[in-house]
């Protein structure tokens, strides 16, 4: 094998080796652990790509260090007396930083830090620091939140500058506000969200037209009044990117003065809004859209829980409260179930993958931890966000405006083509058109395994053949939706892109987007769509993160206790395996496992014994009880009980495998709003 270089994104495993994930894309590159002696988790790196030495296989070695991937880290302190070492809070980080004394700053023993980086490790030398913060106690709700925030370089407080200006904005809408603008506030309009919600950025009404048409009114908040472009509040928004959402708190991307204030939907509140008025005929199709920028005032704030005990379970008491909208609410379900068999028909895809709905006391401990419920209220919003956001797109698109499109990119051709063999040994075809597979026939798949026992497993293991969606100013459609245009329009008091395609709208609806002010709108939306793009990312790992945190938190009081279960990862060391009854994934190590040496067959997704022949597959069930919990490890040990998996026949695996980058790590599972959308309004 020929040697040469490339350049990308170190990601290690806490059990030593790591990955080089390519600038310009391609297979991640393994790197052996040998070869990892001076270089971090995130730094970006130049790595020689060779032939392994006793298998073969593609692996490399790190030659070159471009950047650094921290300068600061967050973790624990433990002082001996000479000054200490901070153990680093990411489980990918295995060095500790040596911090001199003098350099404690007031940090006490065992208190959670953080940590400037002083020196790196080179030529054998360890890596050193100095203490710049004390976050608190381990394990205080508040220090957690501290920690992932500086983690993730979240920022919890607005500068004065910010705050200052958003103080400045007029807590009601002027009369003069509203010239322009179509009076909607005799519309009967209501927003419906969960029950903690407290920002409201869109609100629905509908009517029944002649010939069965419905026409649906999707009023979003006019943010763009209030934030304007190149003002403090705009550059604030655009560093945030996004809102994030943590079980007690919310991060949020504009102050609250304005979030859940004037730009929130309030009821029985004059507000300023941009419209998406759809009629839609019997078949889901949108005969007619119109977008104007509006003035509504909500006649109810409505709750999931509330509409579908209306809807679902009739509850007399509920219909009676909110008698006046119980025609509306039955004439939106069954606009809502237009648009969903619409999608369907061409094949969206819709993934059944309920979140972790979690429970916290006054003191922030964990108090329940639960899957989610996702009722018909949820799916009403949901279609007709969805129905929205794509009418916007498809009027910007014809009309050749510049815009921040939401793409979704057809999953990876080989790991499709893994997953389709795997899945036959259940019974369960994939059709493929060479490296293709139309989005309607994964529909196709994902209807034929649900009431299943596989049902879970074929779900998980598709989500993971998926892309991740990201924001372009190229349009090229949206594979998990079966969409060939899609943007995001109905939440800029949370998203910055959504107060971009406000912007875009507006001024393509009034005509004041010149030809200049366009070219050069092109020019700057490829930097907004990558900016927002990692910022969702990195937002969604701070919540995941803390979840997790949570998960552990709640999973201490149950060590000893066995529940049911079901492998949903395997790897070189050991299992996954996600409780039937509780939200909580933890690890099978292969010592739990008896004397037996147990190889990897990847395409298989399966651990097999080299003596007994016995396996572990994805989606096998099997008991196991709870051992261990460390929150500093970000991991739950199990231990099957009596003697669990199958007999494989004996079936061996190539010796010398090299781990995947998902193989080698826990199978955490994307968000269903990673591939395709957020479930309810975190779409």
């Amino acid at each position: 094998m020929a040697r040469y270089t490339i350049k990308g994104r170190l990601v290690c495993h806490q059990d030593g080796y790591g990955f080089v994930i390519p600038d310009d894309g391609g297979d991640d590159l393994f790197i052996p652990a040998r070869y990892l002696r001076e270089n971090l988790h995130g730094d970006r790196v130049v790595a020689s790509v060779e032939a392994g030495r006793r298998t073969g296989r593609r692996e490399g070695r790190i030659v070159q260090t471009l950047e650094r991937g921290f300068s600061a880290l967050v973790g624990r302190f433990e002082n001996d007396g000479a000054g200490g070492v901070v153990i680093p809070d990411e489980p990918r980080i295995s060095r500790l930083v040596a911090v001199p004394r003098g350099q404690t700053g007031t940090a006490r023993n065992g208190e959670v830090v953080v940590v400037e980086i002083t020196s790196y490790p080179a030529g054998g030398q360890g890596m050193f620091g100095r203490i710049v913060e004390v976050l608190g106690r381990p394990g205080d709700p508040d220090t957690e939140v501290l920690t992932i925030a500086r983690k993730y370089g979240l920022p919890l407080a607005f500068p004065p500058d910010v705050l200052a200006e958003a103080n400045s904005v007029a807590g009601e809408p002027a009369p003069a506000d509203f010239e322009g603008r179509t009076d909607l506030r005799g519309d009967l309009t209501i927003t419906i969200d969960g029950e903690t919600a407290r920002d409201f950025d869109d609100a629905v009404s509908v009517r029944r037209l002649d010939g069965d048409v419905i026409r649906l009114r999707v009023s979003i908040a006019d943010v763009s009044h209030y934030v304007k472009e190149s003002s403090s509040l705009d550059r604030e928004a655009f560093g945030r990117g996004t809102s994030v959402y943590f079980p007690d708190r919310c991060i949020p991307m504009l102050p609250e003065s304005l979030s859940n204030e004037i730009c929130s939907l309030n009821p029985g509140r004059d507000r300023l809004t941009v419209t998406a008025e759809l009629h839609v005929d019997r078949e889901g199709n949108a005969v007619e859209a119109l977008f104007y920028p509006s003035v509504i005032r909500s006649d109810e704030r409505m709750t999931y829980t509330a509409v579908r005990e209306i809807l679902v379970d009739g509850n007399p008491d509920t219909i009676a409260h909110y008698g006046h909208l119980a025609a509306d609410l039955k004439t939106m379900e069954e606009l809502a179930l237009r648009l969903s068999a619409k999608r369907r028909r061409r094949g969206s895809i819709d993934f059944d993958l309920p979140e972790p709905e979690i429970v916290l006391d006054l003191q922030g401990r964990i108090e329940s931890l639960a899957r989610a419920e996702r009722n018909l209220a949820h799916r009403i919003i949901e279609e007709f966000m969805l129905a929205a956001n794509e009418a916007v797109a498809a009027y910007l698109a014809d009309r050749g405006m510049p815009c921040l499109f939401r793409i979704h990119e057809p999953p990876d051709p080989a790991r499709l083509r893994d997953f389709r063999d795997f899945i036959k040994a259940f019974g369960f075809t994939l059709r493929m058109k060479g490296d293709r597979v139309d989005p309607s026939e994964l529909q196709r798949l994902l209807a034929s395994a649900e009431g299943r026992p596989e049902e879970k497993m074929v779900n998980e293991l598709l989500l993971r053949c998926m892309k991740q969606a990201r924001y372009s100013a190229e349009n090229t459609g949206h594979f998990g939706l079966a969409s060939p245009c899609y943007l995001h329009f109905t939440s800029p008091i949370r998203r910055y892109p959504d107060l971009v395609v406000h912007r875009i709208l507006k001024g393509a609806l009034s005509g004041s987007l010149e030809r200049r002010e366009k070219g050069g709108l092109a020019k700057v939306l490829p930097g907004i769509a990558e900016e927002t793009s990692r910022r969702e990312r990195t937002a969604m790992e701070a919540e995941r993160e803390i979840v997790d945190l949570k998960r552990l938190e709640y999973m201490e009081s149950r060590v000893g206790e066995v529940f049911d279960g079901f492998v949903t990862g395997v790897a070189t060391y050991g299992f996954y395996v996600e409780l039937a009854e509780l939200p909580v994934e933890g690890l099978v190590h292969v010592t739990s496992l008896g004397d037996d040496y147990y190889r990897l067959e990847e395409k298989l997704h399966s651990l097999v014994g080299e003596r007994s022949g016995r396996s572990f597959r994805i989606g096998d069930k099997l008991q196991v009880r709870v051992d261990a919990v460390s929150r500093e490890k970000r991991r739950l040990q199990f231990s099957p009980l009596g003697r669990p998996g199958r007999d494989a026949g004996r079936k061996k695996m190539w010796a010398g495998q090299t781990p995947s980058r998902n193989a080698g790590q826990p199978q955490k599972r994307k968000k269903a709003g990673a591939a395709v959308r957020r479930r309810g309004k975190k779409r």
